[in-house]
């Protein structure tokens, strides 16, 4: 089992991994190597996580969430396949982490008087600018 804080825990059954070859660190032994690492962990069928966990996971991770809902995540920063299979676990702990929490609600405030007055104020200055830059009409003609 796999922490992520006091009362989410993920099953390591539920975590698939790939090796692949990588470019990156590891010289002539990275062309014969699969050191580079992907994880798989399907978000939508995880019994471990919470209702409102699940859905901010699956709006937080962006592009790296499939249609499917398996969330897969990359590692091929360093030469050996145990330190990316570690840092592809430190990753999707982050994640998990990152929408446990619950968003603060924005408490809707109107602006202040003297910001309006500001604001007006610089809308006329600009307005004077763009007057000073038009051509000069003589009433002559």
């Amino acid at each position: 089992m796999i922490s992520v804080n006091g009362h989410i825990f993920i099953d390591e059954r539920e975590i698939e991994f790939d090796f692949i070859k990588a470019s990156g660190p590891g010289g002539q032994n990275v062309n014969k190597v699969s050191s580079a690492v992907q994880l798989r962990f399907n978000v939508k069928e995880s019994p471990n996580l919470p209702d409102e966990v699940r859905s901010r996971l699956m709006r937080q991770a962006g592009n790296k969430i499939s249609r499917e809902g398996v969330l897969i995540i990359e590692a091929a920063r360093h030469r050996k396949q145990a330190l990316n299979r570690k840092e592809t676990i430190h990753r999707l702990v982050a994640l998990i982490r990152q929408a446990s929490h619950q968003p603060k609600k924005r408490i809707r405030t109107r602006p202040s008087k003297a910001s309006k007055e500001r604001r007006r104020e610089a809308k006329r200055q600009r307005s004077r600018i763009k007057k000073m830059r038009r051509p000069v009409h003589s009433e002559e003609a």
